[in-house]
């Protein structure tokens, strides 16, 4: 439970980042530090939970060459970020959609 919590809130925040860094209304010229920096903090906080995925197809590779135990978690490392990225782009659609109303 911890492990797809936090994949979903780590994905579900360098989404955030994404689309805040590549706004039309952000600066621009900012959108590879942000999201840079954004990577950057997500590892160390959920390195010591599953080792940060946030991309399935990192985790893909790595299972296949493990086998059997790897290949038995592989789903959480695919449904995670599709959950965390489907949150994110709610989250910052009513965020920064209020912004414009």
């Amino acid at each position: 439970m911890a492990a797809l919590v936090a994949e979903v809130v780590m994905t579900m925040a360098f989404l955030v980042i994404i689309l805040g860094a590549t706004d039309k209304r952000a600066p621009q010229g900012f959108a590879p530090l942000a999201i840079g920096l954004g990577l950057t903090l997500i590892h160390p906080i959920s390195i010591p939970v599953t080792n940060t995925s946030v991309n399935p197809a990192r985790s893909t590779g790595v299972a296949v060459f493990v086998g059997g135990w790897a290949l038995s978690q592989l789903w959480l490392f695919w449904v995670a970020p599709v959950v965390g990225g489907v949150l994110g782009a709610l989250t910052y659609r009513f965020v920064a959609g209020s912004e414009t109303r």
